[in-house]
Protein backbone atom coordinates (compact mmCIF):
# COMPACT_ATOMS: atom_id res chain seq x y z
CA UNK A 1 0.00 0.00 0.00
CA UNK A 2 1.85 3.53 -0.76
CA UNK A 3 1.80 5.48 2.08
CA UNK A 4 -0.40 8.95 1.27
CA UNK A 5 2.59 12.04 0.95
CA UNK A 6 2.78 15.06 2.80
CA UNK A 7 4.61 18.73 2.86
CA UNK A 8 5.88 20.41 5.39
CA UNK A 9 4.67 24.06 4.49
CA UNK A 10 7.48 27.25 4.48
CA UNK A 11 6.60 30.14 6.68
CA UNK A 12 4.45 31.93 3.89
CA UNK A 13 2.23 29.33 3.61
CA UNK A 14 -1.52 29.27 5.14
CA UNK A 15 -0.96 26.33 7.41
CA UNK A 16 2.34 26.81 8.75
CA UNK A 17 1.02 28.34 11.93
CA UNK A 18 -1.33 27.38 14.19
CA UNK A 19 -4.17 30.16 12.85
CA UNK A 20 -7.02 28.93 11.76
CA UNK A 21 -7.25 25.11 9.99
CA UNK A 22 -6.91 24.64 6.89
CA UNK A 23 -5.52 20.75 7.18
CA UNK A 24 -6.38 18.04 8.42
CA UNK A 25 -2.55 16.89 9.18
CA UNK A 26 -0.17 17.88 11.34
CA UNK A 27 3.74 17.75 11.14
CA UNK A 28 5.34 16.64 14.61
CA UNK A 29 8.73 16.66 15.81
CA UNK A 30 10.68 14.81 18.52
CA UNK A 31 8.71 11.93 18.26
CA UNK A 32 8.91 8.53 16.35
CA UNK A 33 10.29 5.23 16.73
CA UNK A 34 14.01 6.14 17.03
CA UNK A 35 12.75 7.47 20.61
CA UNK A 36 11.24 4.69 21.29
CA UNK A 37 7.10 6.14 20.09
CA UNK A 38 5.74 3.68 18.03
CA UNK A 39 3.01 5.29 15.40
CA UNK A 40 0.42 3.33 17.54
CA UNK A 41 1.40 4.94 20.32
CA UNK A 42 1.84 8.38 19.35
CA UNK A 43 -2.00 7.57 17.55
CA UNK A 44 -3.12 6.90 20.64
CA UNK A 45 -2.03 9.99 22.35
CA UNK A 46 -3.66 12.05 19.21
CA UNK A 47 -6.51 10.08 18.78
CA UNK A 48 -7.77 11.88 22.50
CA UNK A 49 -8.64 14.96 20.15
CA UNK A 50 -10.40 13.31 17.49
CA UNK A 51 -10.47 10.58 14.82
CA UNK A 52 -6.77 9.93 13.49
CA UNK A 53 -7.05 8.06 10.07
CA UNK A 54 -3.23 7.49 10.34
CA UNK A 55 0.49 8.11 11.45
CA UNK A 56 3.20 8.08 9.05
CA UNK A 57 7.10 8.70 8.98
CA UNK A 58 7.83 12.80 7.68
CA UNK A 59 11.26 11.68 7.17
CA UNK A 60 13.38 8.52 7.35
CA UNK A 61 15.08 10.15 10.65
CA UNK A 62 12.50 8.12 12.64
CA UNK A 63 11.86 11.55 14.99
CA UNK A 64 9.20 13.05 12.95
CA UNK A 65 6.00 11.95 11.74
CA UNK A 66 2.68 13.11 10.05
CA UNK A 67 -0.58 12.45 11.85
CA UNK A 68 -3.45 12.67 9.73
CA UNK A 69 -7.06 13.31 11.58
CA UNK A 70 -10.44 12.94 10.24
CA UNK A 71 -11.17 16.24 10.25
CA UNK A 72 -9.06 19.76 10.43
CA UNK A 73 -10.97 21.04 14.07
CA UNK A 74 -9.41 18.02 15.83
CA UNK A 75 -6.14 18.69 14.22
CA UNK A 76 -6.41 22.40 15.38
CA UNK A 77 -7.09 21.05 18.94
CA UNK A 78 -4.66 18.87 19.09
CA UNK A 79 -1.94 21.14 17.98
CA UNK A 80 -3.38 23.53 20.51
CA UNK A 81 -2.94 21.53 22.98
CA UNK A 82 0.00 19.72 22.04
CA UNK A 83 2.95 21.92 20.68
CA UNK A 84 5.67 23.13 22.88
CA UNK A 85 4.33 21.50 25.83
CA UNK A 86 5.30 18.25 27.46
CA UNK A 87 2.92 14.99 26.64
CA UNK A 88 2.79 12.75 29.13
CA UNK A 89 1.02 10.24 27.15
CA UNK A 90 4.97 10.29 24.91
CA UNK A 91 6.77 9.96 27.63
CA UNK A 92 6.44 13.67 28.41
CA UNK A 93 8.94 14.79 25.40
CA UNK A 94 8.17 18.10 24.64
CA UNK A 95 6.36 17.84 20.45
CA UNK A 96 7.39 20.81 17.50
CA UNK A 97 3.56 20.56 15.43
CA UNK A 98 2.63 22.69 12.75
CA UNK A 99 0.13 21.84 9.77
CA UNK A 100 1.08 19.79 7.10
CA UNK A 101 -0.17 19.44 3.31
CA UNK A 102 -0.82 16.46 1.34
CA UNK A 103 0.90 16.57 -1.46
CA UNK A 104 -0.47 14.75 -4.37
CA UNK A 105 1.84 12.14 -6.35
CA UNK A 106 2.20 14.86 -9.49
CA UNK A 107 4.15 17.16 -7.00
CA UNK A 108 6.38 14.90 -5.53
CA UNK A 109 9.80 15.47 -6.83
CA UNK A 110 11.58 13.02 -8.23
CA UNK A 111 15.36 12.15 -6.34
CA UNK A 112 18.02 13.73 -8.08
CA UNK A 113 19.71 11.42 -9.93
CA UNK A 114 23.00 10.15 -8.72
CA UNK A 115 26.16 9.86 -11.02
CA UNK A 116 28.95 7.28 -10.42
CA UNK A 117 31.64 10.05 -11.71
CA UNK A 118 32.26 13.81 -10.26
CA UNK A 119 32.83 14.93 -13.90
CA UNK A 120 29.23 14.26 -14.58
CA UNK A 121 28.26 16.94 -12.34
CA UNK A 122 30.14 19.56 -13.82
CA UNK A 123 30.86 21.08 -10.64
CA UNK A 124 34.36 23.24 -10.56
CA UNK A 125 36.88 21.77 -8.08
CA UNK A 126 34.88 18.47 -7.39
CA UNK A 127 37.01 15.24 -7.83
CA UNK A 128 36.19 12.24 -6.78
CA UNK A 129 39.48 9.17 -6.54
CA UNK A 130 37.61 5.33 -6.33
CA UNK A 131 40.43 3.10 -4.40
CA UNK A 132 42.25 5.86 -2.86
CA UNK A 133 43.20 3.42 -0.43
CA UNK A 134 43.15 -0.59 -0.59
CA UNK A 135 41.41 -3.04 1.53
CA UNK A 136 44.23 -3.65 3.99
CA UNK A 137 44.87 0.31 4.11
CA UNK A 138 40.97 0.73 5.15
CA UNK A 139 41.35 -2.05 7.64
CA UNK A 140 44.19 -0.20 9.49
CA UNK A 141 42.84 3.55 9.25
CA UNK A 142 39.70 1.94 11.26
CA UNK A 143 41.69 0.16 13.81
CA UNK A 144 43.47 3.08 14.13
CA UNK A 145 40.52 5.21 14.78
CA UNK A 146 38.23 2.37 16.89
CA UNK A 147 41.81 2.97 20.00
CA UNK A 148 40.88 6.37 20.08
CA UNK A 149 37.97 8.02 22.35
CA UNK A 150 35.06 8.58 20.31
CA UNK A 151 32.75 12.36 21.17
CA UNK A 152 29.16 11.67 21.19
CA UNK A 153 26.64 13.66 19.35
CA UNK A 154 23.11 13.42 18.76
CA UNK A 155 23.41 10.74 15.94
CA UNK A 156 27.14 10.19 15.30
CA UNK A 157 30.33 9.73 16.98
CA UNK A 158 33.32 12.56 16.23
CA UNK A 159 37.25 12.49 16.69
CA UNK A 160 38.80 15.92 16.53
CA UNK A 161 42.89 16.56 15.47
CA UNK A 162 45.04 19.40 15.46
CA UNK A 163 42.04 21.54 16.24
CA UNK A 164 38.59 20.60 17.27
CA UNK A 165 35.91 22.06 15.26
CA UNK A 166 32.89 23.66 17.75
CA UNK A 167 29.70 23.14 15.98
CA UNK A 168 28.09 25.90 17.61
CA UNK A 169 30.03 28.37 16.21
CA UNK A 170 30.63 26.21 13.03
CA UNK A 171 34.78 27.28 13.38
CA UNK A 172 37.94 26.16 14.98
CA UNK A 173 39.40 28.06 17.96
CA UNK A 174 42.94 28.59 16.53
CA UNK A 175 44.43 29.26 19.82
CA UNK A 176 43.58 25.99 21.27
CA UNK A 177 46.08 23.61 19.17
CA UNK A 178 45.36 20.20 20.04
CA UNK A 179 49.23 18.56 18.52
CA UNK A 180 49.73 17.42 15.31
CA UNK A 181 47.60 15.40 13.24
CA UNK A 182 48.31 11.26 14.50
CA UNK A 183 50.86 9.54 12.67
CA UNK A 184 47.98 6.94 11.35
CA UNK A 185 46.65 9.87 8.85
CA UNK A 186 50.38 9.88 7.38
CA UNK A 187 50.33 7.59 4.59
CA UNK A 188 46.85 9.73 3.71
CA UNK A 189 48.52 12.58 3.56
CA UNK A 190 51.48 12.19 1.24
CA UNK A 191 49.21 10.21 -1.32
CA UNK A 192 46.97 13.61 -0.93
CA UNK A 193 50.49 15.14 -2.69
CA UNK A 194 49.90 12.96 -5.37
CA UNK A 195 46.09 14.17 -5.73
CA UNK A 196 45.29 15.22 -9.51
CA UNK A 197 44.18 18.76 -10.15
CA UNK A 198 45.81 20.32 -7.39
CA UNK A 199 46.95 23.71 -8.88
CA UNK A 200 46.81 25.38 -5.41
CA UNK A 201 48.93 27.13 -3.16
CA UNK A 202 51.31 24.52 -1.31
CA UNK A 203 50.65 26.19 1.83
CA UNK A 204 47.17 25.58 1.72
CA UNK A 205 47.99 22.03 1.18
CA UNK A 206 49.87 21.74 4.77
CA UNK A 207 46.73 19.98 6.54
CA UNK A 208 46.33 20.44 9.87
CA UNK A 209 43.07 19.34 11.04
CA UNK A 210 40.91 16.28 11.26
CA UNK A 211 37.38 15.30 11.93
CA UNK A 212 36.84 11.63 12.12
CA UNK A 213 33.11 10.99 12.06
CA UNK A 214 31.29 8.03 12.51
CA UNK A 215 27.52 7.10 10.91
CA UNK A 216 25.52 4.88 11.59
CA UNK A 217 23.10 3.31 8.85
CA UNK A 218 20.43 6.04 8.06
CA UNK A 219 22.26 9.01 9.89
CA UNK A 220 23.41 11.67 7.41
CA UNK A 221 24.68 15.30 7.36
CA UNK A 222 22.52 18.38 6.99
CA UNK A 223 23.13 20.46 4.44
CA UNK A 224 25.63 23.03 5.00
CA UNK A 225 28.76 25.29 3.60
CA UNK A 226 32.14 24.75 5.67
CA UNK A 227 32.87 28.21 6.80
CA UNK A 228 34.84 30.23 4.96
CA UNK A 229 37.03 32.01 7.35
CA UNK A 230 37.66 28.65 8.83
CA UNK A 231 38.76 26.61 6.34
CA UNK A 232 41.31 27.43 3.09
CA UNK A 233 40.44 26.47 0.07
CA UNK A 234 40.60 22.35 -0.27
CA UNK A 235 38.83 19.85 1.90
CA UNK A 236 39.08 16.22 1.52
CA UNK A 237 36.98 13.93 2.87
CA UNK A 238 38.22 9.64 2.69
CA UNK A 239 34.36 7.34 3.07
CA UNK A 240 35.84 3.96 5.05
CA UNK A 241 33.89 1.20 5.53
CA UNK A 242 30.42 1.75 3.82
CA UNK A 243 29.01 4.08 1.24
CA UNK A 244 26.47 6.97 0.56
CA UNK A 245 25.41 9.68 -1.45
CA UNK A 246 26.44 12.73 -1.52
CA UNK A 247 23.93 15.40 -2.13
CA UNK A 248 24.89 19.22 -3.40
CA UNK A 249 22.58 21.93 -3.58
CA UNK A 250 23.60 25.58 -4.76
CA UNK A 251 20.93 27.86 -3.33
CA UNK A 252 20.15 31.29 -3.41
CA UNK A 253 22.39 33.60 -1.37
CA UNK A 254 18.95 34.39 0.46
CA UNK A 255 18.28 30.64 1.12
CA UNK A 256 21.71 29.74 2.00
CA UNK A 257 22.12 31.39 4.87
CA UNK A 258 18.70 30.28 6.62
CA UNK A 259 20.06 26.36 5.64
CA UNK A 260 23.36 27.29 7.14
CA UNK A 261 22.13 28.82 10.26
CA UNK A 262 18.72 26.14 10.79
CA UNK A 263 18.46 23.44 13.76
CA UNK A 264 16.37 20.35 12.91
CA UNK A 265 13.61 22.39 15.40
CA UNK A 266 13.64 25.09 12.56
CA UNK A 267 12.37 26.53 9.50
CA UNK A 268 14.42 24.87 6.20
CA UNK A 269 14.72 26.53 3.18
CA UNK A 270 12.39 25.50 -0.06
CA UNK A 271 14.71 23.64 -1.66
CA UNK A 272 12.54 24.35 -5.40
CA UNK A 273 14.81 26.91 -5.29
CA UNK A 274 18.38 25.54 -5.86
CA UNK A 275 19.98 22.83 -8.03
CA UNK A 276 20.47 19.72 -6.72
CA UNK A 277 22.83 16.96 -7.91
CA UNK A 278 24.14 13.74 -6.30
CA UNK A 279 27.76 11.65 -6.16
CA UNK A 280 28.06 8.17 -4.94
CA UNK A 281 30.63 7.67 -2.81
CA UNK A 282 32.15 4.09 -2.74
CA UNK A 283 34.39 2.86 0.62
CA UNK A 284 37.79 3.78 0.08
CA UNK A 285 37.00 6.74 -2.52
CA UNK A 286 38.72 10.75 -1.44
CA UNK A 287 36.91 13.50 -2.20
CA UNK A 288 38.13 17.06 -2.77
CA UNK A 289 35.45 20.21 -2.41
CA UNK A 290 37.96 23.05 -3.66
CA UNK A 291 37.08 26.32 -5.47
CA UNK A 292 33.32 26.51 -6.24
CA UNK A 293 32.52 23.34 -4.91
CA UNK A 294 33.88 23.94 -1.96
CA UNK A 295 32.84 28.05 -1.31
CA UNK A 296 29.49 28.05 -3.24
CA UNK A 297 27.90 24.41 -2.75
CA UNK A 298 25.49 23.32 0.03
CA UNK A 299 26.87 19.11 0.73
CA UNK A 300 24.42 17.07 2.23
CA UNK A 301 23.87 13.32 3.23
CA UNK A 302 20.63 12.09 3.04
CA UNK A 303 19.28 10.16 5.92
CA UNK A 304 18.40 6.84 4.34
CA UNK A 305 19.43 3.57 4.87
CA UNK A 306 18.92 2.51 0.87
CA UNK A 307 19.99 4.38 -1.71
CA UNK A 308 19.33 4.39 -5.39
CA UNK A 309 22.10 4.27 -7.53
CA UNK A 310 21.67 4.83 -11.27
CA UNK A 311 18.96 1.39 -11.32
CA UNK A 312 20.24 -0.68 -8.13
CA UNK A 313 19.02 -0.57 -4.81
CA UNK A 314 22.42 -0.09 -2.66
CA UNK A 315 21.97 -0.66 1.25
CA UNK A 316 23.85 1.66 3.55
CA UNK A 317 26.33 -0.53 5.82
CA UNK A 318 25.66 -0.82 9.34
CA UNK A 319 28.65 1.51 9.95
CA UNK A 320 29.83 4.34 8.04
CA UNK A 321 32.86 6.65 8.62
CA UNK A 322 34.67 9.41 6.97
CA UNK A 323 38.13 10.95 7.56
CA UNK A 324 37.99 15.11 6.69
CA UNK A 325 41.32 16.79 6.11
CA UNK A 326 41.68 20.79 5.74
CA UNK A 327 43.90 23.27 6.64
CA UNK A 328 42.89 25.99 9.30
CA UNK A 329 42.72 29.88 7.80
CA UNK A 330 44.35 32.25 9.76
CA UNK A 331 42.94 35.37 7.87
CA UNK A 332 40.50 36.21 6.29
CA UNK A 333 38.73 34.54 3.24
CA UNK A 334 38.95 36.54 -0.03
CA UNK A 335 37.34 33.93 -2.33
CA UNK A 336 35.26 34.99 -5.44
CA UNK A 337 31.61 34.07 -4.10
CA UNK A 338 30.96 36.64 -1.37
CA UNK A 339 27.60 36.02 -1.13
CA UNK A 340 28.41 32.86 0.69
CA UNK A 341 31.16 34.04 2.38
CA UNK A 342 30.84 35.12 6.37
CA UNK A 343 34.27 37.21 5.99
CA UNK A 344 33.42 39.25 3.26
CA UNK A 345 29.85 39.66 4.81
CA UNK A 346 31.17 41.34 8.26
CA UNK A 347 33.38 43.73 5.39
Amino acid sequence: MVQPRFVRPTPSSPSSGAGEPNSSNLYAANCGPAVGLSHDAIAAAFCAFGEVNGVYPADESGVRVIVSFADPFSAKSALEALSGRPCPDLGGRTLHIRYSLLQLPSQVNECVPVSLSSSDLNIPGLFLLPDFVNAEEEKQLLAAVDTQPWIGLAKRRVQHYGYEFCYGTRNVDTKNHLGELPPFVSPVLERISLFPNLDYDPASLKLDQLTVNEYPSGVGLSPHIDTHSAFEDCIFSLSLAGPCIMEFRRYSASTWKVASTTTDEEEKPDTSTCIKKALYLPPRSMLLLSGEARYAWNHYIPHHKIDKVKDKVIRRSPRRVSFTLRKVRNHPCRCEFPQYCDSQQQT
